[in-house]
This record gives C-alpha cells, sequence and structure tokens, in this order.
C-alpha cells in the first residue's frame, strides 16, 4: 500500500461532510489523511472539526481582497502550502475561477445536493419538491470549468415525499452525503479514480453521465 494522500477540505460552515472524511479516516477506512481545512469565513463549526482532530487550518476571507481573481490566486498558495494530492470542496461557498480549476485539475472534487445535471446552483431541495420529483439526491463530481458541470463519479438517490418541506428533504439528502462522500476520497486515495479527457474514470473504465453504479 502507498502512502496515504494528503487530503486538503475546503468549507465554508458546519462541515459535516469534513467530519465524515475525517472519521473515515481516523477509522482506516481509506488511505487518507486530511492535513488542512481552509475556510472562507472565521467561526463556522467545521473549524472547531479540525480543531477537534488537530488538524491545521487556515481562514481567508474573500472580503478582503478586491477581486475574486486576487482571492483564487491567493487561495492556491494557501491549498498548495499543504502540499495536497487531492483537493475537496465540502459546502465551500465560492464560484471558482477558470485558473483555480485548471490549477487542481484531475484532483479537485465537490458534492452537490441534486442529481446532476438537474438543478446546478442553488435551492435544489425547494427546486425539486416545486418540480413534482419523485426523487431527489445528491452528486460527487469532478470539477471543471462549468459550475456544477464536471463529470458525475457517483450518486445517491433518495424519494421525495408530498408533504416534504426543503429541510426535510435537506436531511434525508444530508445522511446520503455523508455515506458517498468518503466512498469517492477512498476510491481515489487508492489509485483507483482519476479522470481524462473531462470524463470520470473508475478502475481505468469510464462512467456515465450519472456515474457509477447509477440505475
Amino acid at each position: 500500500m502507498s502512502a496515504n494522500k494528503r487530503i486538503v477540505v475546503l468549507i465554508s460552515g458546519n462541515g459535516s461532510n469534513l467530519q465524515a472524511i475525517i472519521d473515515a479516516c481516523a477509522n482506516q477506512q481509506l488511505p487518507g489523511e486530511v492535513v488542512g481545512v481552509l475556510s472562507n469565513k472565521a467561526d463556522v463549526y467545521g473549524l472547531t472539526r479540525a480543531a477537534n482532530s488537530n488538524i491545521a487550518s487556515t481562514v481567508l476571507s474573500h472580503k478582503d481582497f478586491a477581486t475574486r481573481e486576487d482571492y483564487d490566486a491567493q487561495l492556491i498558495n494557501a491549498i498548495d502550502a499543504y502540499k495536497p494530492d487531492l483537493v475537496v470542496l465540502a459546502g465551500f461557498m465560492r464560484i471558482l475561477t477558470a485558473d483555480f480549476v485548471q490549477h487542481f485539475q484531475g484532483r479537485l472534487l465537490n458534492i452537490h445536493p441534486s442529481l446532476l445535471p438537474k438543478y446546478q446552483g442553488l435551492n435544489t431541495h425547494q427546486r425539486a419538491i416545486d418540480a413534482g420529483d419523485s426523487e431527489h439526491g445528491v452528486s460527487v463530481h469532478f470539477v471543471t470549468e462549468e459550475l456544477d458541470g464536471g463529470p458525475v463519479i457517483l450518486q445517491a438517490k433518495v424519494p421525495v415525499f408530498a408533504e416534504d418541506k426543503a429541510d426535510d428533504l435537506a436531511a434525508r439528502v444530508h445522511e446520503q452525503e455523508h455515506r458517498i462522500y468518503p466512498l469517492v476520497v477512498k476510491w481515489f486515495c487508492e489509485d483507483r479514480l482519476t479522470m481524462s479527457d473531462e470524463c470520470a474514470m473508475l478502475d481505468n473504465q469510464k462512467l456515465s453521465i450519472n456515474g457509477y453504479a447509477n440505475d
């Protein structure tokens, strides 16, 4: 087994997916280690999660920079200081510049609360309810320059019930997020998951548009 992969996680809030990945590493469920956590906001609970696990963290506020480009340039430097093999977006509420995405191409993952390509952007749970969908879910994907548009690696589906409010649906989706994100990170750390020609590849096999094992 090769050495553990170095993982950096970017957050903007509570960090529940960060916790799921930290726990998977601690339980030796994947050959990786979270070596750094970066947040664009101070005083978020995700930073407390990092501190509780003795993981280094950096706060880099976007409000301190005149442009998105200036911010992302400094963010690249801050991430590179941790020498990551993998960069994981876990509720990082920033639209990233092309330069940032290109710098980390093929080692940048995101999780999005919808069954992509449906409902890119915000308010996905309410949009699924408003559309009368019978199922909703979550997608883990490689990040490309298209917002929420990179190749899907894995999805999990949940039912939508007639009485659901957005918070009910969000809770159901969160439960699945905490299951599939560590699994995808595991595949990457095991050198099974790559991106080639803007396609997700698992065990050298191209995944479908909806990711692995999607019915």
